[in-house]
């Protein structure tokens, strides 16, 4: 599952939110970016944030979701934590529909739909994702505990089917925007992530 190119792979990456090393980890051709902060190796039970990919949100802070702000919430709890894990999982763009879908999607919503029905009626799952790879990703790093940051049940549930103890679950909180609101209230009342949006 590593880069096959450097079985090392850490290197140093300094950001705005606190320094942290960097690697890949491949897996069926995608690959899949780790930051880990702290002392390293850890027998701490560690926090960990795994990230779904999301271009608009992260990269180009659209409002109509809430990823880039939670990337970046994540990204200062994992520095200042004594020990922090990022997994940022490639190939999950709009819960795992693609960008292309998604922005059909958007065309859908703003036609009145919510994110759940504008999946569906393009024939889509509402959310593709899987976390096999972030499960074998802890593993590889010597982890099976961790403490989670995370809304999403769904998360929780797949991580502990594939091994993975979560002793512990610190919600992911952001403010949410007028352009995102009805995005997350969605996100709660039909998707179940632990929301306590005003």
């Amino acid at each position: 599952m590593t880069d096959p190119t450097d079985p090392e792979g850490w290197v140093r990456l300094p950001t705005a939110y606190g320094y942290f090393e960097a690697r890949v980890f491949i897996s069926e051709g995608e690959e899949h970016l780790v930051l880990r902060h702290g002392t390293w190796p850890s027998d701490d039970v560690v926090l960990v944030r795994i990230h779904s990919e999301c271009l608009t949100g992260d990269v180009l802070a659209s409002r109509r979701c809430d990823c880039g702000p939670q990337l970046e919430r994540a990204l200062e709890l994992l520095a200042a934590a004594p020990h922090g894990i990022l997994i940022y999982l490639r190939g999950h763009e709009g819960r795992g529909i693609g960008l292309a879908a998604k922005l059909a999607a958007y065309r859908l919503q703003d036609q009145g739909m919510d994110t759940v029905d504008a999946n569906l009626h393009l024939g889509l799952p509402v959310d593709a994702r899987r976390y096999e790879e972030a499960a074998q990703i802890l593993r590889e790093m010597g982890m099976d505990r961790i403490h989670l940051l995370t809304n999403n049940p769904d998360k929780i549930e797949q991580l502990e089917q594939a091994g993975i103890v979560i002793e512990a679950r610190i919600p992911l909180m952001v403010a949410a925007h007028e352009d995102s609101r009805g995005y997350l209230e969605t996100k709660r009342t039909r998707l179940g992530h632990l929301l306590d949006h005003s």
